[in-house]
């Protein structure tokens, strides 16, 4: 009969196992049209679980801490806050009339919220869960986005073709850019120095230097094979080291990879079906597109700049926050 001494090794594995399946990243994908969250887990590339939430879930994104996702059901008029170790909705924001998307200040307080009915960005402070202020801006605003150093809000509005500059300390508006037609979502650089902006009728990526909001370049797409009305610019994503960024081309199918330093396009990556938003896990070895028509979520090998795998989710993903 073997010594307990001998079992010893064969537990301490068994907790190792246990304890590497408790800390798999897992990537958190909204379904539009199913009114839930699909959990991915990213070690296995398979869904673990599928979860209700409010009506018609878009824009999703964690607390500093990911305790917390914070979801904009925008056709229940509410961003909900969703518990993460209990797996439900706890409490919903103060959020206005349809929020599309959203971006958390650095000080993981303060949810910056699009309003696209009405015209304004809502201010929701996430722990009185009062609104703070409420700023007038361009005609169907959705993309949204809060600068590394927390000075600037950056929101897009769909239909008058701007950016608009948020002054994060006065929450006033003190600039606008004019960029192409229908801007859908806006990204800051790591360090802050320059904001991306995918238009997506337009059909082109603005990059602004943020320091005097000049145009740095306009990125054009060009697709063998593919009509330029079909690519349509919409999510984006950059890595830590500004070396790639990463944008999805809505019904082309397609996720464009940009060299940063160059500006240039290096390679086109075929998706699944309407592209929208992508994310990165959090080394960076893998890169995650949400495909609303096909209903899957593509599964981008960062090194090797191949698609590995595609994950079958609900209908109509449309979000993608990924946990650690």
């Amino acid at each position: 009969m073997p010594q307990a001494s001998s079992l010893l090794p064969l537990a301490f594995w068994g907790l190792l196992l246990s304890a590497g399946a408790a800390l798999a990243e897992q990537a958190y994908v909204s379904n539009e049209k199913d009114n839930t969250l699909s959990i991915i887990d990213l070690k296995t590339l398979q869904v673990v679980d599928t979860l209700e939430v409010g009506m018609r879930p878009r824009g999703i994104t964690f607390s500093n801490d990911y305790s917390k996702l914070y979801i904009c059901a925008s056709d229940s008029d509410a961003v909900q806050v969703f518990d993460v170790a209990s797996k439900r909705v706890v409490a919903n924001l103060p959020s206005g009339e349809d929020p599309e998307q959203f971006a958390l200040h650095p000080n993981n307080r303060l949810l910056y919220i699009s309003n696209e009915d009405n015209a304004i960005v809502t201010v929701v402070d996430t722990e009185a869960r009062d609104v703070v202020a409420q700023i007038e801006v361009g005609i169907e605003p959705e993309g949204m986005a809060v600068s590394p150093d927390g000075r600037w809000v950056v929101n897009t509005s769909e239909t008058s073709n701007m950016l608009h500059w948020i002054d994060s300390t006065t929450n006033e508006l003190v600039d606008n850019t004019l960029v192409d037609q229908r801007p859908r979502h806006v990204e800051f650089s790591h360090k802050g120095d320059t904001l991306w902006a995918s238009s997506e009728i337009g059909g082109t990526v603005t990059i602004i230097n943020v320091d005097d909001r000049s145009v740095r370049k306009v990125l054009q797409f060009r697709i063998p094979g593919v009509h330029r009305d079909r690519i349509q610019p919409v999510g984006i994503q950059l890595t830590r080291d500004d070396r790639y960024a990463f944008i999805a081309l809505g019904p082309s199918n397609h996720v464009a990879v940009v060299d940063v330093k160059t500006l240039e396009v290096i390679k086109y990556l075929l998706v699944g079906q309407r592209v929208w938003h992508l994310a990165l896990n959090s080394d960076e070895s893998l890169l995650l597109t949400t495909n609303g028509v096909s209903g899957d979520v593509s599964v981008v090998d960062v090194k090797k700049l191949q698609v590995v795998k595609s994950i079958k989710v609900g209908r109509y993903p449309w979000g993608v926050a990924i946990k650690p």
